[in-house]
């Protein structure tokens, strides 16, 4: 059974067509792993792939969604597990792609093994002075005080609540998911593509101006209601701000190209953590 590879990086580093070249390499099929691209109607502004790439070889998980439908990563694991397992039944190599970390995160290693927040929890201990925490913390798992910013309020409660919840150590279940982490780790396979910060911006703003030229105004006129998920893709609020005549074109450009540049750093520092990611630099632009 073919194992998956996984193409990941920040946006515009060219993931897509790394993706798409490896997939007819090795008989494979891509699996969307960008979460706005999952979303119909929004193709111009994601960036997704064309209908002539999606015609070279199989894609699954693109434009799945309708753009008022929610998602989280939880189900997005499930969607693409199903996808992954599908095309190794056939013999073929899935290839994933895409810049979500947190999405990847929770593909190739699942959620991590720790309680959700408890709002009625949380309020009370919001309540409390934060020395209080910090000694409660000190008695209920002294390492996982002891490495923890005593001034951070925010990770005391956190690790607290931990303890409180589920009657175990927080350091003790950080440590055992480390553990499998590192483990699961060793068995993938995956490049991260990196691009020099002057070639990134370039194209970056490149394929802002493409977008603006070929459709993306037109695209987000024509949508009339979104999730909370998909109101935060790059490129909605300012080409909105734009119809209503907030902002002139050249600002949007300029709004959309600085957005998506933020956006590409986050996604550098993500996947910089991931050390299981061979990084991969093209040789052209």
């Amino acid at each position: 059974m073919p194992d998956p590879i996984y193409i990941c990086g920040a946006t515009a580093t060219g993931k897509s067509a790394k993706a798409l070249e490896l997939a007819c390499e090795l008989d494979g099929e891509i699996v969307n792993a960008d979460a706005f691209q999952l979303y119909h109607g929004i193709e111009i502004i994601t960036a997704a792939p064309s209908e002539e790439n999606k015609a070279r070889v199989p894609h699954h998980l693109y434009g799945v969604l309708e753009t008022t439908e929610r998602i989280d990563a939880g189900r997005y694991r499930e969607l693409a597990l199903n996808a992954i397992e599908d095309i190794q039944s056939r013999g073929k190599t899935p290839i994933i792609t895409g810049g979500s970390g947190l999405y990847l995160k929770f593909l190739t290693h699942g959620p991590a093994p720790l309680p959700r927040g408890d709002q009625k929890m949380r309020a009370d201990l919001d309540a409390r002075p934060l020395e209080d925490l910090v000694a409660e913390l000190r008695q209920l798992d002294p390492t996982e005080a002891n490495r923890t910013d005593w001034k951070n309020r925010r990770f005391i409660s956190r690790a607290l609540e931990i303890c409180l919840l589920t009657g175990q150590k927080a350091s003790e279940l950080r440590d055992q998911w480390e553990s499998r982490t590192a483990e699961i780790s060793s068995s993938l396979k995956g490049i991260w593509i990196q691009r020099g910060r002057e070639e990134l911006h370039k194209r970056i703003a490149a394929r802002t101006h493409w977008m603006l030229e070929n459709g993306a105004i037109e695209e987000v006129a024509a949508i009339t209601d979104l999730s909370s998920n998909c109101e935060k893709a790059i490129g909605l609020r300012e080409i909105k701000a734009l119809l209503s005549g907030e902002i002139d074109r050249a600002c949007c450009e300029e709004k959309v190209t600085a957005a998506t540049r933020q956006y590409a750093k986050r996604q550098e520092t993500w996947f910089r953590r991931e050390k299981w990611l061979e990084p991969w630099k093209p040789e052209s632009p």
